[in-house]
C-alpha cells in the first residue's frame, strides 16, 4: 500500500469510492473533503492505494482546523478517515494509518503530533485506532452528531 496526494488524475477512482448510509454517520464523502481540501490550503486529501486500487481515503488539516482538538501548534489533524464499503475488512484501514506518521514526518516538517476525533457511538474506529498507537488523552469535543473522542500519536 502507498499514501498519495490527491491530484485530478485519481477522479475517476473518487467517482467510484462507495460508502454506506452507517459510514456516513461518521464521515464525509471523499468529494465533500476534496472540496474542503481545494478551498483551504492548509488541508490535504490523501488516497491509500493498494494494486492501483483506491481502498482508503483521509484528509490531513494543519493551522487553524486543529486548534478545536490540540492546543499543539505542530500537531496534525486526520479528518474524513474511511475505507471504501467493498474494501473494509482487509486491513487496509490500519495498513493506512500504520503508515501515516511516515507520510507525516516526510512531507510535513515539523509536525510532532497527529491527532483525530472519533465519535464515542463508533467503537470499531476507537478500536482500530488504539490499535495504531493513537492514545485516548481524555479530550472531549461536540461534533456534529454527538461527543467525539480526540486521539493522539505523538511522533
Amino acid at each position: 500500500m502507498e499514501l498519495h496526494f490527491y491530484n485530478h488524475t485519481f477522479d475517476e477512482l473518487i467517482e467510484n469510492y462507495i460508502l454506506t448510509d452507517e459510514q456516513l454517520r461518521f464521515t464525509g464523502t471523499p468529494k465533500e473533503a476534496i472540496d474542503f481540501s481545494n478551498a483551504e490550503q492548509n488541508r490535504y486529501s490523501i488516497l491509500a492505494m493498494k494494486n492501483e486500487q483506491l481502498v482508503t481515503f483521509f484528509s490531513l488539516h494543519k493551522g487553524e482546523g486543529v486548534k478545536p482538538f490540540s492546543p499543539n501548534n505542530n500537531a496534525i489533524l486526520i479528518r474524513s478517515f474511511s475505507t471504501d464499503f467493498h474494501q473494509q475488512g482487509k486491513g487496509y484501514g490500519k495498513n493506512a494509518l500504520m503508515l501515516t506518521p511516515e507520510f507525516v514526518r516526510n512531507h510535513f516538517m515539523g509536525i510532532n503530533e497527529i491527532v483525530l476525533a472519533v465519535n464515542v457511538k463508533n467503537k470499531s474506529a476507537q478500536a482500530l485506532y488504539k490499535k495504531c498507537g493513537y492514545i485516548d488523552e481524555g479530550v472531549r469535543e461536540m461534533g456534529r452528531n454527538g461527543e467525539l473522542i480526540v486521539m493522539s500519536y505523538h511522533l
